[in-house]
């Protein structure tokens, strides 16, 4: 059973962690406020606005409004998710596609073959740092291998293609190197196979959540109704609420704006942002690891 602690509570609502998207709202945040102040001074100080003003009646197209933009927001941050989530299956796979296929060569080359192991000892996590690096649109560093730069992987592969192919390549031919040699088996060559296979389909199916994002006009247009939604609650709101409308309209904008920004932020789960996967570290626990196995 998992205790909570009612102090995490006050700590997440009153620290602002970088990655809080209060951090990046508060200057549109102030501004709708000093909007929201401008439009209360205007209709009640200076044009003494009555109960009377059709004005009044502008919240009942926001009522209309909530619905749809509750419906589309949840759709955007529902999509967003399950593209972090699906990213995060397929690194869970590439750890757990490592761990066996060092387990399986581990058990396949002997105690003495120590080149072949220390190679793929190297290769099997260059392939993490690769992938980690083409989908941050990085070039790949060659820095995994430190302690060893004269190692002849570094002369194999071609840094100016597609890195992750190029190391999925360099592990096929050395597979079937150690089969030509007849240090491995046909039967051994088959469940190797499945494993490297793997890896490339991993790749691709991560390269395919990275170019395909969500369409640019979806994404524009939530932006545009939440903006037109909140610039016209104060308007009407004035009547009801006086100068409370702006605390009111910053809650608001807020609450709208911090899912639509959510959502944007994971929708690409391989970049650099405080919420997007760990891929540097499941890298360095595979790279961990496969030096453990073999």
């Amino acid at each position: 059973m998992v205790n909570y602690n009612p102090k995490d509570w006050f700590r997440f609502i009153f620290i602002f962690h970088k990655a809080d998207t209060f951090r990046k709202l508060l200057p549109l945040i102030l501004s709708i406020s000093a909007y929201s102040a401008i439009i209360a001074y205007i209709e009640i100080d200076y044009l003494h606005l009555s109960q009377n003003s059709h004005l009044k009646n502008i919240p009942i197209l926001h009522s209309l409004l909530g619905f749809a933009i509750s419906m589309l927001l949840v759709f955007r941050t529902n999509t967003a998710y399950d593209r972090w989530w699906e990213g995060r299956k397929l690194w869970g796979s590439l750890v757990n596609n490592s761990r066996n296929l060092a387990i399986k060569l581990a058990v396949m080359l002997p105690e003495t073959e120590k080149e072949q192991r220390d190679f793929f000892r190297k290769i099997i996590p260059a392939y993490a740092y690769a992938l980690m690096n083409h989908l941050r649109s990085e070039h790949t560093r060659i820095a995994l291998f430190e302690e060893d730069k004269s190692h002849q992987l570094f002369k194999k592969i071609d840094t100016e293609k597609h890195i992750p192919n190029q190391v999925a390549l360099l592990m096929f031919k050395h597979i079937q190197q150690l089969y030509a040699e007849g240090k491995i088996t046909g039967d051994q060559l088959i469940v190797l196979n499945a494993e490297l296979q793997s890896f490339t389909d991993i790749c691709g199916a991560c390269e395919r959540i990275k170019n395909t994002p969500i369409p640019f006009s979806y994404s524009m247009f939530i932006k545009k109704f939440i903006f037109f939604y909140i610039i016209t609650l104060p308007i009407g709101y004035v009547f009801n609420l006086g100068y409370y409308v702006v605390p009111v309209v910053a809650l608001i904008f807020y609450v709208l704006a911090s899912l639509e920004l959510v959502a944007e932020e994971i929708e690409d789960p391989f970049g650099n942002d405080a919420n997007d996967l760990p891929t540097d570290k499941i890298a360095t626990n595979i790279h961990r690891h496969v030096n453990e196995l073999l």
